[in-house]
């Protein structure tokens, strides 16, 4: 189901989608639809988030720890390989 909604929009900027509108043979409404359903796809999904969430409890619940051993700035920028 569709609902309508009103913008408000410069008119020079609607003036320009309607161009770009033209040139793509479709709609001004179907431009902006087209680019809330990106940006709406784009967001990360709830599952990646829980992932997230539970991969960062298993961190901070584990028991192994670096200490206080952390790569020189020169090791990590060096050119010599890193993997045999």
């Amino acid at each position: 189901m569709t609902k309508n909604i009103t913008l408000a929009v410069d008119e020079e900027v609607l003036q320009r989608a309607r161009v770009v509108a033209a040139i793509r043979r479709t709609s001004v409404s179907e431009l902006v639809r087209g680019f809330l359903k990106g940006l709406t796809e784009a967001e990360v999904p709830v599952e990646k988030d829980e992932a997230r969430e539970a991969l960062l409890k298993l961190i901070d619940e584990s028991p192994y720890r670096m200490g206080d051993w952390r790569p020189s700035r020169s090791d990590t920028y060096s050119d010599d390989p890193r993997f045999d």
